[in-house]
């Protein structure tokens, strides 16, 4: 480990950051405000969600249970890490004196890791709930395609909190990072630093790859549906259109919003020669990049709950009004054999 670690603890290595950098870069009026911004953004959609749960003109439950979920972790993570940021700018407090054992600063990488992969995980749920009930109508009742879609929350919840626990159990550690106000993993060439950075880079960027193949499938079956022989009679309903224009745009924000910092973790800890010196310390231009990654990869939490907001039926008849006017639409199950009607 470094060489102050001996006396703090081992969340502190050298940093590039000076007192003065430290108040210009680290904002308290842009920490404050960009968490105002999200946690409203969040509770608007978890209300919108609330009444579309109740009004559904489809089997849309699980879908919606997830993009619930989704919604939910997303304010929590702003909540908590928003909190952590600003009153840590209000107080400014330095990390050495405030915090000499470590504890805030595990918490806060560990909230970072969870709030971090929930939505990339959540997303890739999402993809396979739509693509199951697309292309595999059948398979499923429900009201146990909804006790799935809760288990399937808790699943993701779960696995995230124990891949961010993994550095407090040896594998891997959270130290402060530039300017001093925040922590995250360790972008370091040790065994256990690489492994930890390599794994979140990794399970992040299968997340978002599955997700593409899913509704890249989904999406070409909807079209089939559209355009095949027997589209008069299996014509799809709009909310199962709306479903899949909301999930390709919550793919779409998160591919933008985190490809750049998945990427950028796992060349940094693959670099060779490392980009961590012995003491632990990295160049300006890698923590600075760094930041400017975490920050973008941050309005994931504010532009996934607009995707929703937006990308409604109701907004897009306000903006196109031919759309109201498109005759009703049957849905993609079959219709039933004339023996079932006669029952």
């Amino acid at each position: 480990m470094w060489s102050n670690s001996s006396v703090l603890g081992p969340c502190f290595r050298p940093t590039n950051a000076t007192p003065e950098e430290r108040r210009l870069v680290a904002s308290p009026w842009f920490a404050a405000s960009f968490c105002a911004v999200g946690l409203a953004s969040n509770l608007l959609a978890l209300s919108v969600l609330a009444g579309a749960r109740q009004g559904s003109c489809c089997p849309r439950s699980p879908f919606l249970i997830l993009l619930g979920g989704l919604v939910l972790t997303d304010f929590l993570g702003l909540l908590v890490t928003g909190v952590l940021v600003v009153s840590r700018h209000a107080a400014l407090f330095d990390w050495r004196t405030a915090d000499p054992g470590c504890g805030l600063c595990h918490f806060m990488g560990v909230a970072m890791v969870f709030f971090g992969l929930c939505p990339l995980l959540l997303g890739a749920a999402m993809a396979s709930e739509r693509y199951l009930g697309i292309t595999r109508p059948f398979s499923r009742s429900a009201a146990a395609s909804q006790r799935r879609a809760w288990a399937t929350v808790g699943l993701v919840w779960a696995a995230a909190l124990a891949l961010g626990l993994l550095p407090l159990l040896g594998v891997g550690h959270y130290t402060v990072q530039y300017p001093g106000s925040w922590c995250f993993l360790t972008l370091g060439p040790q065994l256990g630093d690489a492994a930890f950075g390599l794994l979140f880079a990794l399970l992040g960027g299968l997340s978002v790859g599955l997700s593409f193949v899913l509704n890249t499938i989904s999406v070409a079956t909807l079209c089939h549906v559209y355009h095949g022989q027997e589209a008069a009679q299996q014509r799809p309903r709009d909310c199962e259109v709306e479903m899949m224009v909301q999930l390709l745009g919550i793919m779409l924000v998160a591919s933008v919003c985190w490809m750049p910092l998945l990427v950028f973790i796992a060349q940094t800890v693959l670099q060779n020669p490392p980009a961590m010196s012995p003491a632990g310390q990295l160049s300006r231009t890698t923590e600075q990049q760094l930041l400017i990654y975490l920050r973008v990869a941050t309005w994931n939490q504010i532009l996934d709950p607009w995707v929703y907001i937006l990308f409604r039926r109701a907004v897009l008849r306000r903006l196109h009004p031919r759309l109201s006017a498109r005759p009703r639409s049957l849905s993609l199950r079959p219709p039933p054999a004339q023996g079932a009607r006669l029952q």
